[in-house]
Parts: C-alpha cells; sequence; structure tokens
C-alpha cells in the first residue's frame, strides 16, 4: 500500500476556501480513489469551498446537482468534455449541459486531433494517464470513435466550435482547452475572446502531449486565459517540479491556478492535492500571498460560486 505524504497545517490554510477545479472522481469507467459524495464530506472537514467534477466520457450536471442536495455546505459543480462520447463537437450537448447548470466546458482531451496524432512519451519513470488503457481497450474492440477537431488545415477555428464558444458564452461557462496543441489553442483562446467568453483555463500546459512552450504560455496569459497547473503532472513524473515552478514564474502567478487532477487510487487522497501543491510551492520560494491567489482567488474566476451565476 502507497504512503502518501500529508499536507502541513500551513498549507491547508493558505488552500481553505479554494475550489479544485479538476478532479476525477467515481462513478466512472475506471477505477477511482473515492466517489463524489464522500469527496464533498471530505472538502468539508478540510476547508475546501468545492469541486468541479471531470469525466473524459459523461456530463457530469446531473451528479453534482445530487451530491450539493446531500452535501450543500460543498459547492461542487458539472462540466462536460466533448470527447467522441458526447459527439465531439457538440452544440447541442453543451446547450444541455448548460441548461443543467454546468460550470466548465473542457475541448476534447482523448479523442483530440493533438492527443490521437502525439507520438511525444512520458519522462523516465512517469506514471501513464489511466484512460490510456481504457481507449486502448475500446480501439481493441474496434470501437474508435472520431478524431475530434478544432480547427481546419490552415489553423482556422471550425464554425461548429464557434457555435460551442457561444453556447459557453450565453451561459456563462468556463472554457478549457483540454488536450489540444499550443497553435490549437491560441486559435481557440483568440476566437472565444471574440466571442464573449468570460473564463477560459489553458489545460495543464505541462502535460506530455501538450509541453507549451513558456513564449506560447505568455502569449495565452496576455489574451487573458489561466495556465491550470495540475498537481498531477509533477507528482507523476511528467514534468519536473523546478520546471513547472520556472513556467509559473516566468508567466506570472497571477495568471496561474492550482488543480489537483487526482482521483487515481495510487496518488495522495484528492482533497490532500491543493494543500500539498501549496507545501511544495512554499518550499520553492512562493509566498502565502502568491499561493493563496493561485489556488483561492483563481479557482474562484474559473468556478463562478453558484451564487454569482446571473440569473
Amino acid at each position: 500500500m502507497s504512503v502518501h505524504p500529508v499536507p502541513s497545517s500551513r498549507a491547508r490554510a493558505l488552500v481553505s476556501g479554494a475550489y479544485d477545479t479538476h478532479v476525477h472522481v467515481a462513478p466512472d469507467v475506471m477505477a477511482r480513489r473515492i466517489d463524489d459524495v464522500d469527496l464533498a464530506y471530505r472538502c468539508a472537514e478540510v476547508g475546501l469551498a468545492g469541486f468541479v467534477l471531470k469525466s473524459h466520457y459523461v456530463t457530469t450536471a446531473e451528479r453534482a446537482a445530487v451530491v450539493r442536495k446531500v452535501v450543500p455546505d460543498v459547492d461542487v459543480l458539472g462540466a462536460i468534455t466533448l470527447n467522441g462520447a458526447m459527439g465531439g463537437i457538440n452544440p447541442v450537448a453543451v446547450e444541455v449541459a448548460g441548461r443543467l447548470g454546468a460550470r466548465v466546458v473542457w475541448l476534447p482531451t482523448v479523442d483530440s486531433g493533438n492527443q490521437r496524432r502525439s507520438t511525444a512519451t512520458d519522462l523516465p519513470g512517469a506514471k501513464p494517464a489511466m484512460w490510456g488503457a481504457f481507449q486502448a481497450g475500446l480501439h481493441a474492440q474496434g470501437i474508435v470513435p472520431d478524431v475530434v477537431e478544432v480547427v481546419d488545415d490552415e489553423g482556422v477555428v471550425l464554425d461548429r466550435v464557434r457555435q460551442v464558444l457561444r453556447v459557453i458564452a450565453r451561459h456563462d461557462m468556463a472554457l478549457a482547452t483540454g488536450h489540444l496543441s499550443g497553435p490549437e489553442i491560441l486559435a481557440v483562446v483568440r476566437a472565444a475572446n471574440a466571442e464573449g467568453v468570460r473564463r477560459i483555463v489553458v489545460t495543464h500546459p505541462e502535460f506530455t502531449s501538450q509541453r507549451l512552450p513558456l513564449e506560447q504560455q505568455q502569449a495565452l496569459a496576455e489574451a487573458g486565459a489561466l495556465l491550470e497547473r495540475c498537481f498531477t503532472t509533477p507528482y507523476t513524473g511528467k514534468v519536473a517540479w523546478a520546471d513547472l515552478f520556472a513556467n509559473i514564474r516566468a508567466v506570472g502567478v497571477e495568471h496561474s491556478v492550482l488543480s489537483s487532477d487526482l482521483g487515481q487510487p495510487f496518488n495522495p487522497p484528492v482533497e490532500d492535492g491543493l494543500a500539498l501543491f501549496a507545501d511544495r510551492l512554499l518550499e520553492a520560494g512562493f509566498t502565502a500571498e502568491e499561493i493563496h491567489t493561485m489556488a483561492v482567488v483563481n479557482s474562484h474566476r474559473v468556478a463562478m460560486p453558484r451564487a454569482a451565476v446571473p440569473a
């Protein structure tokens, strides 16, 4: 049985009131460490404001509504990810999710053109993403979703993607960029700004199939996007901690938001992720104010607490 680090009390206090805007918990199509109701109880115990339920395959707004009824002190939020299981770039699915109260829309992850074409490999010793085995199992059965593209051959954002962006803007949801490449992300972020999307998150730019250069990260920050720094990316060895910290410094803490991306059985408890991240940042010389900005202030910008959602 794995022994995981325990967050310090100082770190717990620094992330108190934060949202974890990226968690993978049960029920899911693969093994998870905890389910959504039990996680809500745990978050209440450690002082987290809430979390966003991410699935690569199903919408989660209905689940979130049920969990909020069971644990009303924790603001559990739903989302949708536009992979093949949701019909890819599907404005109807996004509209339905928005009407059900989903707060985040991820562009394609496991079925994105960039992910499916990627030949990048993890760093030596890194733990592979769990969805890789599930995807391989589907493909072995001949169940291969179409690749989900967001731009044409000239790099121009597709009309259907713009339609989705307009739905996101109308429901005032947050856009997350999924597993797109750097050039695709830049194109989509500019289109999202033009279509009136208010909150944009660049999903784990240090992830293996993305590895956005610093210049691209800075350009995205200048375009108003938040760069998501996921605890699991360095914790599982996909990027060096020092490189992640250097990116945060170079882009600016005001442009970064912390999340855990936890829920895997072999990783630490989900409710510990943000605080463990805070401990690492403290060790690297980040100040309490800087950590509070990334963990609490900026996670509220992404989640937009339900009380603040316009009628």
